[in-house]
């Protein structure tokens, strides 16, 4: 599906506002990857972070280049999401390894639902860079193994790995329903009225908790 905006200037700044939060997403998934690294019961379990890390800021470099393609910076686009992202952060520190594994599942999971649901709705021009981010580059596989062997190690951690996560999908959805509200990202990527935006967005976060609550399910956990 592509997009004509009616309006293409509003179109652009909501396109700013869209990369501007991709590009601070990616660079804090790298930051805290890189920092919960220090949890890892082995060498090898803090290369396979690391690696995941890596790949983050990658995804990082891609935005800030775009951005900086169409005369853009990306430090301006990125600043008016660093409240919002950096709260989340604040409020979901992991407390062990189990749970930074979680999370990192967790958030990995919901981004690339979200981006493959906005890049149906962005330009010809943006849908690669968007598509591209949303391939996680065997991530999410990585992560769900080493769940699952975590569990079957020790079956105890599902009820708190099962709680750990609700809580994130939480504090998720209402940190991006606040976001899309606050930057009208619906409305700027198809032109819709605040109604059907306010629609569109709700549709947008049932559709990632229903996903997310099918994975915890192949999980073994309650969703």
């Amino acid at each position: 599906m592509s997009t004509s905006p009616a309006d293409p200037a509003r179109y652009n700044s909501f396109l700013m506002d869209l990369l501007g939060v991709m590009a601070y997403g990616e660079l804090s998934a790298f930051e805290r990857l890189s920092s919960d690294a220090r949890y890892s019961p082995t060498l090898h379990d803090r290369a396979v972070l690391g690696r995941l890390a890596v790949i983050e800021f990658q995804h990082y470099e891609l935005v800030s280049a775009k951005l900086d393609a169409m005369g853009l910076d990306a430090e301006a686009a990125m600043l008016p999401f660093q409240p919002s992202v950096d709260h989340f952060h604040e409020r979901t520190r992991p407390a062990d390894w189990y749970e930074c594994l979680m999370k990192a599942y967790v958030i990995d999971t919901l981004s690339v639902d979200f981006y493959r649901a906005i890049s149906r709705y962005v330009d010809a021009g943006t849908r690669p860079l968007v598509e591209q981010i949303q391939s996680d580059g065997g991530s999410t596989a990585v992560l769900r193994e080493r769940i699952k062997t975590a569990l079957a190690d020790d079956p105890r951690l599902a009820s708190r790995l099962a709680l750990w996560a609700r809580r994130l999908l939480g504090e998720a959805l209402t940190q991006a329903q606040r976001v899309s509200f606050e930057h009208a990202f619906i409305g700027g990527l198809i032109g819709a009225d605040e109604d059907r935006s306010k629609e569109l967005v709700r549709e947008l976060m049932g559709g990632l908790a229903a996903n997310h609550s099918r994975r915890m399910t192949e999980l073994g956990l309650a969703g």
